[in-house]
């Protein structure tokens, strides 16, 4: 008989003495015995409630073999407790996917069957939503947590991903009901470092897992009201999770190369704008025009730029694929200045010549800055990490 893979639903748990009992019952007898093609156990963290919650999963583990239970001594916090969790579950229970959910009914557990099938399908992550269509909040939460739930998720989204297509397509950054696959993905974690113990190791958890390739999905989650147990919600969850997102995208390898990328083009900036002034300076001479003089002037400009930024982003920006001096450089430098024609010299030099042209030189910097800001920055963005210092050269 062909062995299924491991399910390993992880609950962590902190005076829900109330309410473990039942979801334990429910998921083994109702949940489970529709579940055909996994191997599902249940994995109870708890950080020894003094409720004594513990001792209600010992009781049903009598009653349940594939009932699982990891005790602490001391209370580390949800991020801690699901670091505990994920450890276990790989380690002792050779699992293949890891459910992350809560023990107060307030995520269905008939969503794991749901979670499951989207595995099946070939998703690695999968979210439970209450964003998308059919998912909804409690209708007796509050303002304060209504609206933390709404505008600290969009903006935890922002942070994260903006402006990639992610941030539209992952909604619900802050939900807790989620399943990973192991093999790949949370194996390869990084669990040692995280920036949160508490709320915003769910932040954490999912960055790596988009970080590493995770092919993803979300599906409706209808989020119940606690009826029992205790929140683990804390009073400096919102703080924490603000601070965990900033972290992430801070220390992000892209974000710190667009610094590196920004921090030269800000030098290139200078150059520009010294060199537009001098050969303007020069050309007044010649042109009496004053748009097709600052045309010329920051054509000339523009070309000094892109030599200085070429040079300086090779050696620090794109330092991992760094370009040795020999004919591969010469030639990407030279496909480069072309590509750079339209968005570093054609366009700008045009926005320039035409602003001044309409509006007098003493616009001359203003136009500058618009042209660089909104056409050379972007494009000369991708035009460095898809043609020039591409990974795979």
């Amino acid at each position: 008989m062909k062995k299924l893979p491991i399910a390993v639903i992880i609950i962590p748990t902190y005076n829900e003495a109330d309410s473990i009992g039942k979801m334990i019952d429910h998921l083994f007898t109702v949940t489970f015995p529709i579940i055909k093609n996994w191997d599902c156990k249940v994995l109870v963290v708890d950080d020894t409630s003094p409720d004594g919650t513990y001792k209600v999963v010992q009781a049903k583990q009598k009653q349940f073999k594939n009932l699982f239970l990891s005790l602490s001594a001391k209370k580390t916090g949800i991020g801690g407790a699901y670091v505990r969790g994920f450890r276990y579950s790989m380690t002792e229970l050779r699992a293949d996917v890891v459910i992350e959910m809560d023990g107060d009914f307030q995520h269905p557990p008939r969503l794991v069957t749901k979670l499951l099938k989207a595995i099946d399908d070939g998703y690695d992550y999968v979210i439970g939503s209450r964003k998308i269509k059919g998912g909804t909040n409690p209708k007796g939460w509050g303002f304060k947590r209504l609206f933390f739930s709404e505008i600290g998720g969009l903006v935890a989204r922002m942070i994260m991903f903006f402006p990639t297509r992610k941030f539209f397509k992952i909604t619900d950054p802050t939900s807790g009901l989620r399943a990973s696959r192991v093999k790949g993905f949370v194996d390869t974690m990084d669990m040692d470092h995280l920036y949160s113990k508490s709320f915003g190791y769910k932040m954490e958890f999912l960055f790596q897992m988009i970080g590493l390739g995770a092919r993803y999905t979300e599906i409706p989650l209808q989020f119940n009201v606690r009826n029992a147990g205790e929140s683990k919600i804390e009073p400096q969850t919102a703080k924490e999770i603000f601070k965990t997102v900033f972290l992430l995208r801070l220390n992000d390898p892209v974000t710190k190369k667009f610094i590196k990328f920004g921090t030269i083009g800000f030098c290139g900036f200078i150059i520009n704008k010294i060199g537009l002034d001098v050969f303007a300076t020069i050309l007044g001479r010649f042109i009496d025009s004053v748009g097709v003089r600052n045309t010329f002037a920051n054509a000339m400009a523009a070309e000094l730029s892109i030599i200085n930024n070429f040079t300086l982003n090779n050696r620090w920006t794109f330092k991992k694929e760094r370009l040795p001096w020999g004919k591969k450089l010469i030639r990407k430098f030279t496909q480069f200045n072309l590509s750079s024609v339209f968005s570093g010299i054609i366009m700008p030099s045009l926005v320039i010549g035409a602003g001044t042209h309409f509006f007098g030189d003493d616009y001359r910097t203003f136009f500058l800055i618009g042209a660089v800001i909104f056409i050379t920055v972007p494009l000369n963005w991708f035009i460095y990490n898809v043609f020039i210092w591409k990974k795979i050269q």
